[in-house]
């Protein structure tokens, strides 16, 4: 018998398969949670060589994993914290993503750490970045640190005011679109064998003689249950690992603390810059970071004990970060500039400090029953690290492993980006698009790119821009759901596109559009698209209107009114 090869496509039929897969097979490996760290968790399960399965309640990165500050770096305050070990351990995720794991996915950015004292800041702050420098590596691709006048400084940052510095360095950094990342390496997992599968909640865990055998898991679209067997589950689940915890009963070995850290985005040329910014705050650090079209700016970190599903930006969140932006640039910013807000979890080691901003990055793993790993902590750059941590600790259940080999393997969409890009002129003669999109198109999917731009071969349509949305193509919101496992309105809209928050409509001008794309594709009838297009609506209603109170459980009460279009989610297990 031969061997049919894996496909990373994640669309209905793969979904429907993914199901009849969880139920006839017994895993070695059940990941639960499909943010950054349990997606992968299941990619370096599923080269290892194990049986491996990984199950999301809501859609892969709904979590922390799409709402952080979209970077890949070392975290040069860890440098001030003497916490040496976890910047070098950064420093070098960050190269690999850059070099060959995801080029196609994190690229470098520019950032400038603005002097504000004369005499000794600068030697203080070159120490710091010599280190971070060194700590890279000699075959690092981004350029090492670079000094400059206060003159030097405002030509690559017009828009500061003159008297907000008196010199700066300047020094790179990677980004990414977080939530695409994510993605692409459940996709990636599939690629390798893992059954990956979104809307797939865990309501018990299963166990045999005090020893964790599995789970039962529910379809959150037709509401079945499924018992999956598994030599070992790993909790992945970030905000939510407590929560999996009281399923097996009693508390874990550590315990993890939600931290909210809120971001705005605002256009491009309402600030006056070629580069990002690193700003030191009374807190902590705030980013000013240039991400396509808009400039992202946050965020804050403050302790959160509401919906974790939701996390809602406050008015004083938002205050917070325009107040420090407006002490140093020329031009003052008003919530009228903001095109959009969002807020994130991150899932914290619980500490004896009330500064979340103190608590570790570091990750812990623990295996507090026979069968069950739990993993959580850490930033979202070393997830690679935090992955390889967890299937080592796997081996207790498992017996002996092949070792860790994720340092070798690109991320779908990476073999052949390089090339793609020299023939990008090529390609825009080929398919008649612009060269600039060309070149957005292979940062989104890199050598994928002829997946989504096959989809128009019966319908020309889709080559054309999204009405009101032109930085995609009709093409993206249909590949979304054939290929990259997007099941609802938000999971396209907020995720697999970044319209709830790089538009000034938050997707709303584009949710019909959208609708009438994908709807043919998932089954829907007109009551479903009906349903679906009303509650990305209220989703969107209920956020701006929770982003003018005050308070946390003011902006809580309002957010949380917008109705789920992933019904009756009663056990939060959802991403990292």
């Amino acid at each position: 018998m031969v061997m049919q090869p894996f496909s990373s496509t994640l669309g209905p039929a793969q979904r429907e398969q993914a199901w009849r897969e969880l139920t006839e097979r017994e895993f070695d490996v059940l990941v639960i949670g499909g943010g950054v760290t349990g997606s992968g968790v299941a990619l370096d399960a599923a080269t290892r060589g194990l049986r491996t399965a990984l199950v999301e309640a809501r859609d892969f990165a709904s979590g922390t994993s799409s709402r952080s500050s979209k970077l890949f770096h070392g975290g040069l305050r860890y440098l001030e914290q003497l916490n040496f070990s976890l910047v070098a351990e950064a420093l070098k995720e960050r190269e690999m993503m850059l070099t060959h794991i995801a080029p196609h996915l994190v690229h470098p950015v520019p950032f400038l750490y603005p002097l504000s004292h004369r005499g000794w800041e600068r030697p203080y702050v070159a120490t710091g970045l010599a280190m971070y420098d060194q700590m890279a590596g000699s075959s690092r691709t981004v350029p090492r640190q670079k000094h400059l006048t206060k003159g030097g400084a405002l030509n690559l940052f017009p828009g500061l005011k003159s008297d907000a510095l008196v010199g700066a360095v300047r020094y790179y950094d990677g980004q990414a679109d977080d939530a695409r990342h994510t993605m692409t390496v459940a996709r990636t997992a599939a690629h390798y064998g893992a059954v990956v599968l979104a809307s797939a909640e865990v309501v018990e865990v299963l166990k045999e003689a005090n020893r964790v055998v599995g789970a039962i898991v529910r379809d959150v679209e037709t509401d079945q249950r499924y018992t999956v067997s598994a030599k070992v589950v790993v909790n992945a689940t970030g905000v939510w690992t407590d929560d999996i915890q009281k399923m097996v009963g009693g508390r874990g070995q550590f315990k993890v603390r939600a931290s909210k850290g809120v971001h705005i985005l605002v256009d491009r040329d309402r600030i006056a810059g070629e580069v990002g910014l690193i700003l030191r705050t009374e807190k902590s650090v705030l980013f000013v970071i240039p991400w396509d079209q808009h400039w992202l700016i946050g965020t804050t970190d403050t302790d959160w004990h509401l919906d974790l599903q939701h996390p809602a930006a406050t008015k004083s969140d938002i205050t917070y970060i325009l107040d420090h932006l407006n002490e140093v640039v020329a031009v003052p910013l008003t919530e009228d500039d903001i095109v959009g807000v969002f807020a994130g979890l991150r899932p914290l080691l619980a500490g004896e400090s009330e500064d979340t901003s103190q608590l570790s990055r570091e990750h812990a793993v623990a295996r507090s029953v026979p069968g069950l790993v739990s993993i959580a902590g850490g930033k979202y750059t070393t997830y690679r690290i935090m992955a390889k941590d967890a299937v080592d600790a796997a081996a207790e259940d498992i017996g002996d492993l092949k070792e860790s080999i994720t340092e070798q393997v690109p991320l779908v969409g990476a073999d052949g980006y390089a090339a793609m890009m020299n023939l990008k002129s090529e390609l825009a003669r080929e398919t008649g698009l612009p060269e600039w999109r060309v070149e957005h198109l292979l940062g989104r999917y890199g050598s994928k790119l002829h997946e989504v731009l096959a989809l128009a071969d019966e319908d020309k349509t889709l080559l054309q821009p999204v009405k009101n949305a032109e930085k995609y193509l009709r093409a993206e919101l249909k590949y979304a759901v054939t290929h990259e496992g997007a099941l609802h309105l938000t999971d396209i809209l907020a995720r697999r596109t970044r319209m709830s928050i790089d538009t000034k409509h938050r997707g709303v001008d584009a949710v019909e559009e959208t609708a009438d794309i994908v709807g043919p594709v998932l089954g829907w009838d007109e009551a479903t698209k009906a349903r679906e297009v009303a509650a990305y609506r209220e989703r969107v209603a209920a956020e701006r209107a929770s982003q003018q109170l005050v308070t946390d459980k003011e902006s809580d009460a309002e957010r949380t009114k917008a109705p789920e279009t992933r019904q009756d989610l009663r056990t939060v297990t959802a991403t990292t």
